[in-house]
């Protein structure tokens, strides 16, 4: 194979290529200059080079040059000649398969990315055009349907789904490294560079987020920041964007790989909002950020949830009264592992959240956490009853005693008496106690009217169980007949 492209070259080429200097990062066959051998392997994988890459050569410059070779002036048409040939992509699913061009591709890639990190000159409109086409060749890419569609079949076991690691991450890497460093270098002007980083380069990189590699997705969110922070321009379409899969993960599918860096994006974004903050993003806080405490799959995004909504009500108190709202409607009931995290949520809420607020939701509130306290789940109960160690959350109880002590009181009650778990019951007699040295005589109200209405109860228990005995002494007794009840 090597002989049959070798022939196509005359000799001229092969002199010029023997007598020229040699770059020693170029592959395995390159040696030290002073062997006859290592010279004809060198120039042999120069040659290789300009049939497996079809690049254009800029004002004659050979790309596989070093570019201390070669003058100042000359360097960014040997950037360009480099980009061109780094835009072939190679399979590799097959390791063995071109190894010889996928080293010296990757040397070429090592050299770009030293070259853009070493503070170069000016990147001109025809560099900039080069390295975005390299980076979208390489990068721009359809993912495989299977890891589109690793959906709710599966269920809550998503989260414990190894992470598939790309083959050609060798390459990717030293892509998305030149092009995080192309992004922020200084001698990126942004008039220029906004004509082909455009919107439709930015949607494909967001759709990149889809990608079940965590390590790219990394190499992603770092890079989405960095244009957000110097694209002024394309703010509000990587808002819209980040938005629209948003809706669209929790109303269609339920199902996305980089929700948790793309909120993670959003919470650094929130920090820069300015106050009074926009409609737009109070309804982004309405429409987006609440509904994501929907899905199951809360677990994996939900530390950069619980960042995001707190960023936003230390700009805006009134928010909170919102987000418990949201909460209280997408408590899952059914699910013990999520009650743990909303009452976690909750109570980072209560720590910034205002009286004026708090007395707003206090009462439908203190009713779930009343349902939790009660819970047979020990989980849930002690991380309910975890909430009367916080200081700031015992404050707004003290100063509503008179509404909440009656909500919750008859819960620690059942628990005093009923509960199977040793620490739960400790905790509750502990919060008992404390609710007692808060408001002595509240609390032997709300005991007296406890047993009041638990007498009541039983009273009307008996009851009904007398009715039905004394119905049932009325039928005759046969097999198979049924007695009619009515109350």
């Amino acid at each position: 194979m090597w002989k049959q492209i070798l022939s196509k070259f005359p000799r001229k080429s092969q002199k010029s290529d023997h007598e020229s200097p040699r770059n020693p990062n170029l592959g395995p066959n390159t040696q030290s200059p002073g062997s006859g051998r290592a010279g004809a392997a060198g120039s042999a994988a120069k040659r290789a080079s300009a049939v497996v890459f079809p690049a254009s050569v800029i004002a004659g410059i050979e790309p596989l040059l070093a570019f201390k070779e070669v003058s100042s002036s000359e360097r960014m048409n040997l950037f360009i000649s480099k980009l061109s040939l780094c835009c072939v992509v190679f399979d590799f699913t097959d390791p063995a398969k071109n190894l010889q061009e996928k080293e010296l591709k990757r040397a070429t890639l090592l050299e770009l990315l030293e070259f853009v990190s070493e503070n170069p000159p000016k990147f001109t409109e025809p560099a900039v055009l080069a390295s975005c086409k390299m980076c979208s060749i390489n990068l721009f890419r359809a993912f495989p349907p299977n890891c589109r569609s690793r959906t709710a079949s599966s269920g809550e076991n998503d989260n414990d789904d190894e992470p598939m690691f790309d083959p050609a991450w060798s390459h990717l890497q030293i892509v998305y490294d030149f092009f995080l460093k192309f992004v922020t270098s200084s001698s990126l002007e942004t008039k220029v560079a906004k004509k082909y980083i455009n919107n439709s380069y930015i949607l494909k990189l967001i759709d990149l987020f889809e990608s079940e590699d965590p390590r790219e997705r990394d190499c992603l969110k770092a890079i989405l920041h960095r244009i957000y922070g110097k694209f002024m321009v394309h703010r509000p379409f990587i808002r819209k964007c980040m938005g629209n899969v948003f809706y669209r993960f929790v109303f269609e599918v339920e199902k996305h790989n980089g929700i948790a860096e793309l909120l993670e994006i959003f919470g650094s974004v929130i920090t820069g909002f300015a106050l009074p903050l926009k409609e737009e993003h109070k309804i982004f806080f309405w429409k987006v950020l609440i509904p994501l405490h929907k899905p199951k799959s809360l677990g994996i995004y939900f530390q950069q949830l619980t960042y995001c909504v707190t960023q936003f009500i230390e700009k805006e108190p009134k928010l909170a009264c919102s987000l418990i709202k949201g909460l209280l409607k997408y408590w899952p009931i059914t699910n013990s592992q999520k009650e743990v995290m909303f009452l976690g949520e909750l109570e980072e809420i209560l720590e910034v959240m205002s009286m004026a607020e708090f007395q707003k939701v206090m009462v439908p509130l203190f009713c779930r956490i009343r349902n939790c306290i009660n819970s047979y789940q020990f989980q849930v109960a002690e991380r309910s009853l975890f909430l009367w160690n916080n200081e700031r959350i015992v404050n707004l109880i003290s100063h509503n005693r008179q509404v909440i002590l009656p909500i919750v009181f008859p819960a620690l009650e059942v628990n005093a008496q009923n509960h199977w778990n040793h620490a739960v019951l400790n905790l509750t007699l502990n919060v008992r106690n404390m609710l007692t040295d808060m408001d002595d005589a509240l609390i032997t109200a709300c005991i007296s009217n406890y047993r009041e209405e638990r007498d009541k109860v039983n009273e009307k228990r008996k009851q009904v169980w007398e009715h039905l005995e004394n119905a049932a002494s009325l039928q005759p007794i046969a097999r198979y007949t049924a007695v009619l009840v009515t109350h």
